[in-house]
């Protein structure tokens, strides 16, 4: 059964300001999605990553909608969406899920604006559709098979003690929110913003899921979905790109960079020194202008 949406308290309300809408995934599951700004069949889509939700975009959305329409779901088992005990927590069906969401839409042309697991949802569905991509923002992610893994990460997907870790004693999304951050600290409201929709163990199943799907090992459930993501990228090349990344990525470091760098080498690049994992936190206003002028620009 679809649950309903949860109510936004007062105190998160003012720092999202937003009505959130609902779609049901093919999977029979609802997804909550912002979709502010002017209507239009051209939009930015804003895809986060784990353990974060669109709240991590809001002062984006807040910069950007009073020109364009500003689209930023929250996958399944994440934020105000549904989360599902049973539901395919898997790489593949989370393109699946946006791709559909975007048909949905009767979106044309999306700009795509990527964090984190975003990366790799966000390319399967960009390369899957290239004629219908703009732009392209990549911060701190991925799209493409890799082995470098932080310690902790590791622990979070070992069989029995990383789900206690992650769903029982929320130790993954709660120490992220100070561990993502390099040159501030969020405030109490911003962290209890990022920790809103992670309450108990079932509210943390996908984000125990998100740890598990990533596809170090040859035979991974997901690891033929990340190679397909990866041998797409060449269809992407002729779309303009800036790499917004922060420097103090204790997981997404300059390895990566590196291999954005080898593959998109027309790509502009703007290396936040200061930054850690939460870019759009920690550059702030500097990051939401860099991206606006880059989404604007002719």
């Amino acid at each position: 059964m679809v649950t309903s949406p949860r109510p936004i308290p007062d105190w998160l309300a003012r720092l999202y300001p937003f009505t959130p809408a609902s779609f049901q995934t093919p999977g029979g599951a609802r997804m909550s999605y912002l979709d502010e700004g002017p209507r239009s069949d051209e939009a930015v889509l804003m895809l986060h990553g784990n353990p974060t939700w669109s709240f991590y975009y809001r002062d984006l959305v807040g910069h950007l909608a009073g020109g364009m329409r500003c689209i930023a779901p929250d996958h399944i088992g994440m934020g105000l969406s549904e989360k599902p005990q049973g539901y395919d927590y898997r790489l593949s069906t989370r393109i699946s899920d946006i791709e559909a969401l975007v048909e949905h839409l009767g979106l044309q042309r999306i700009h795509l604006v990527v964090h984190d697991w975003g990366g790799a949802i966000g390319f399967g569905v960009a390369t899957r559709n290239p004629g219908r991509v703009g732009r392209i923002v990549i911060q701190n992610t991925a799209a493409f098979v890799s082995d470098r893994i932080p310690k902790r990460i590791s622990l979070c997907r070992a069989p029995g003690v990383g789900e206690l870790l992650v769903r029982g004693l929320n130790g993954f999304a709660d120490p992220a929110t100070w561990m993502a951050m390099a040159s501030r600290r969020l405030t109490w409201d911003e962290r209890r913003g990022y920790l809103f929709p992670y309450g108990n163990w079932a509210d943390r199943v996908a984000v125990h899921r998100f740890v598990r799907d990533i596809p170090l090992e040859p035979g991974h459930p997901s690891r033929a979905a990340l190679e397909a993501v990866e041998r797409g990228l060449p269809l992407l090349a002729d779309k303009p790109k800036l790499i917004l990344w922060g420097a103090r990525d204790f997981c997404f470091d300059d390895a990566f960079l590196s291999r954005w760098r080898e593959t998109y080498p027309d790509a502009r690049i703007d290396r936040v020194e200061r930054a850690g994992h939460y870019v759009l936190e920690d550059a702030g206003r500097e990051a939401r202008e860099t991206i606006s002028a880059f989404l604007q620009s002719k």
